[in-house]
């Protein structure tokens, strides 16, 4: 029998819903390059979840995609951008964003996420104008690359700081609908949009075959936006094709709901390894764990599961990284729990 994979939360295709919905829009024709009726109904039902009417929605591929693509369309050739240094433009993009000319600044924190005093040290080391790079951007993920996400105190201290010191507030959102259904959450999608200028919705990681939705708040930044995304190769003529998946997860809490499952399902792995008395990387109450093991106990788990070696601890152990999707069955849940108990 296969594995079953913990490695990610994509493996799986996408909702029934939207296979449904393709098959059923599949002969009608429409306008390309984003202009059909489907792109135009899931912005609007997206601007209506946030209460933003004036808000710029774009729809690309995938996360790279966007990241690359909101950076190097807000960053002149002499600024640069703040990350922690697990985010996803810092570890997982092959230098993308450098690729452009702009210098990442990777920070180390404790749990995935930036404080106002980690920008600031950067901030602080580049005073010798015009002879070292300009900030102008900080990159944030939510949840972040370690499953943590911010409260809303956190993310309304960033973005004051950020105004008070003219830089631009990003969120990488590839997971940001386990962020919002975690169970420690306290932010809404109006306050995201209220609190940064720019973040986007991600589609892949949460029931669509591909896609995210980038949103735009901050008026400055909406300016030809359609221009970097068409010369950098971002623009599908088929542009319905995400418009149509965007627009069935928006449709009655559908996005929520497989997002929360994946969470359910992670949260009933936690538990079980809790009750054994092991130990985590970091505290999360999203669809990413990281319980830390011996090397005995990795190999016995990796007999029937597949997950990543996330961060070797010491020489005898280990954290790994448990990823549960939209479509994690329950049934695989509770085998692995038997596992787990058995360890």
């Amino acid at each position: 029998m296969k594995k079953y994979s913990f490695k990610n939360d994509y493996s799986e295709g996408c909702h029934p819903n939207i296979l449904e919905a393709l098959i059923k829009t599949n002969l009608r024709h429409q306008n390309g390059y984003g202009y059909d009726d489907y792109c135009e109904e899931a912005k609007l039902l997206i601007k209506q979840k946030m209460n933003n009417d004036d808000a710029d929605i774009h729809f690309v591929s995938g996360g790279t995609q966007a990241n690359l693509l909101v950076i190097s369309s807000i960053l002149r050739p002499h600024e640069s951008v703040i990350s922690a240094e697990t985010g996803h433009i810092f570890t997982n993009e092959t230098g993308a964003i450098e690729a452009t000319g702009h210098k990442v600044h990777g920070l180390a924190t404790s749990d995935g996420k930036l404080k106002p005093e980690h920008i600031q040290s950067v901030l602080d080391l580049h005073t010798n104008k015009p002879h070292q790079v300009k900030q102008k951007l900080v990159y944030i993920s939510n949840s972040t690359e370690i499953g943590t996400i911010y409260k809303k105190k956190e993310l309304q201290e960033l973005s004051e700081f950020c105004k008070t010191n003219d830089l631009y507030l990003f969120m990488d959102g590839a997971r940001l609908g386990q962020a919002l259904t975690s169970e420690i959450n306290d932010l809404t999608l109006e306050d995201i949009a209220n609190l940064t200028d720019v973040f986007y919705l991600g589609g892949t990681k949460n029931g669509a075959l591909l896609g995210e939705a980038i949103i735009i708040t901050n008026k400055k930044l909406k300016e030809e936006f359609g221009f970097h995304i068409k010369q950098k190769g971002a623009m599908l003529a088929k542009g319905r094709l995400l418009g149509i998946q965007f627009s069935e997860l928006m449709k009655n809490e559908l996005y929520f709901d497989l997002a929360k499952h994946s969470n359910v399902q992670a949260m009933k792995i936690k538990s079980a390894f809790q009750k054994k008395g092991f130990q985590f990387l970091s505290e999360t109450f999203t669809n990413q764990i990281f319980p830390i093991l011996s090397n005995s106990q990795i190999e016995k788990l990796a007999e029937n599961f597949d997950f990543y070696i996330w961060k070797k601890v010491n020489e005898e152990r280990s954290a790994i990284r448990i990823i549960t999707s939209w479509a994690t069955p329950d049934q695989i849940v509770d085998d692995f729990i038997i596992n787990i108990n058995q360890l």
